[in-house]
C-alpha cells in the first residue's frame, strides 16, 4: 500500500491500456496521468527542481517561474505547494479554464500573455515576459523546460526504463512532441538498448516542432511555433503530424469505450493507429506514450460548443456524442416558468486564438 507524504513522489508506473479492442491494432498505452499532477510533466518538473535545489540556484527565498500552457504548470504548482515555494506561471489563453484553476487552487500565481504574435502564436511573448521578470528581480528562479536538459534526463531515468521492463520485447515506440523531452529521454536511452526500437514522433498539424509552416492550433500540450531547443531529430526515425479534428475523434472515441484521456493522449493515439494501419503490425510490439488525462479538458475538447465552433458541427462521426450536448434537448418546464434558452457553457476567453508551445 503507497503511503505518501509529499504529492510528487508517487506516480504509477506500470499502467497500461491494450488499444486493440476499440482501434484494431495492437498498440499498448503508457498511462502517465496517475499521479497528484494528472500528467507526464510530473516527472520532468520534480527533476528540475530537485537538480536546481542541488545546485544551489533554488533557495526558500525563491520565487520560481516558468512558461507554460497547463500540465508543467500544474506539475510545478503541486511541487512548489508541497515544498513551500512561491510559483508564477506565465501562459496564454489558449490553456483550458481548469488548468488555471487548478494552478490558483495550489496556490500559484497565474499571469496570462495576451498579444498575439506574427507566426500566431504566443511563445515567444511568453518567454520574453519571463526573461524580463528574472532581470527585474533576482529573486525569480526560471527553470526553462524549453532547455533544460533535466527535462530530457527525466524520462531517460525514469520513463524509458519502466517501458523496458514491461516490453523487453519493444518494436515501435510512438511519443508526443512538445518541448521534446519525453522524446529525447525515451531516444536516447532506446538507442543505447539491446535491439532495435522505432521512435516515432507525433505532432500536431500546424507546429513548427519538425519544419513546416504555422497554423492555428487550439488544443494545448503538444506542437511549438518555434524549434524545439532540446530536439535532436538524429534520433528519431520517423515524424507524424495529426489533425486537430483527428486529435478530437480519437479523444471521443476512447471516451464512448470509458477511458477519458486529454488532448495530447488523443494526438498520440491518433498518430498512432494511423501509422499501424499504413505498416503491417500484426508481429509488431507497438506502445504510445499517454501524457494526460481528460478532466481538464471537459470545457474544451469534451464540450459541444467549444467543438462546433471550432471545427464545425461534423467534427465527430455519428456515433459519437460529446459532453455537453444534452444542453441542446429540450427541457421540461420548471416551476418557475419555461426552460431558459441553452446557454453558452464556454468559459470566458474561450475559444482563444492560436497559440504555440507547450
Amino acid at each position: 500500500m503507497p503511503v505518501v507524504s509529499d504529492p510528487y513522489t508517487y506516480n504509477e508506473e506500470e499502467l497500461y491500456v491494450d488499444l486493440r479492442p476499440i482501434f484494431g491494432h495492437p498498440l499498448f498505452l503508457k498511462c502517465e496521468g496517475f499521479n497528484f499532477a494528472g500528467s507526464i510533466k510530473l516527472k520532468a518538473a520534480t527533476e528540475m527542481v530537485e537538480s536546481a535545489e542541488r545546485d544551489g540556484i533554488l533557495t526558500p527565498e525563491s520565487i520560481l517561474v516558468e512558461s507554460s500552457s497547463g500540465n508543467l504548470g500544474v506539475a510545478l504548482s503541486m511541487i512548489a505547494a508541497s515544498k513551500g515555494y512561491r510559483f508564477l506561471c506565465v501562459t496564454d489563453a489558449r490553456g483550458n479554464l481548469t488548468t488555471r484553476m487548478m494552478m490558483e487552487a495550489l496556490g500559484s500565481q497565474v499571469h496570462m500573455i495576451a498579444g498575439q504574435e506574427a507566426n500566431g502564436g504566443f511563445l515567444g511573448a511568453r518567454i520574453e515576459y519571463v526573461r524580463a521578470l528574472c532581470e527585474s528581480d533576482d529573486r525569480y528562479v526560471w527553470l526553462s523546460q524549453y532547455t533544460n536538459p533535466n527535462n530530457w534526463k527525466a524520462h531517460y531515468r525514469r520513463t524509458a526504463p519502466e517501458i523496458a521492463r514491461q516490453f523487453p520485447r519493444l518494436d515501435v515506440l510512438f511519443v508526443g512532441a512538445g518541448t521534446t523531452g519525453t522524446l529525447m529521454g525515451c531516444a536516447r536511452y532506446f538507442r543505447e538498448w539491446h535491439r532495435p526500437v522505432r521512435i516515432i514522433a507525433v505532432d500536431s498539424v500546424g507546429s513548427v516542432s519538425f519544419g513546416g509552416s504555422p497554423g492555428r492550433r487550439m488544443i494545448p500540450g503538444l506542437g511549438m511555433s518555434m524549434r524545439p531547443p532540446l530536439l535532436d531529430e538524429s534520433y528519431v526515425d520517423e515524424v507524424i503530424r495529426v489533425e486537430e479534428a483527428d486529435t478530437v475523434r480519437t479523444c471521443h472515441r476512447l471516451a464512448r469505450r470509458g477511458f477519458l484521456f486529454g488532448g495530447s493522449t488523443g494526438t498520440v493515439v491518433s498518430g498512432a493507429t494511423d501509422w499501424l494501419a499504413r505498416h503491417d503490425a500484426r508481429d509488431l510490439t507497438a506502445v504510445a506514450i499517454g501524457p494526460d488525462l481528460g478532466e481538464r479538458y471537459l470545457d474544451t475538447i469534451y464540450q459541444t460548443n467549444w467543438l462546433q465552433d471550432l471545427y464545425g458541427e461534423g467534427v465527430l462521426d455519428s456515433g459519437e456524442v460529446a459532453v455537453g450536448s444534452w444542453a441542446a434537448s429540450p427541457a421540461p418546464p420548471t416551476p418557475w416558468g419555461p426552460a431558459a434558452e441553452p446557454a453558452d457553457r464556454r468559459p470566458q476567453g474561450q475559444p482563444a486564438p492560436s497559440v504555440p508551445g507547450s
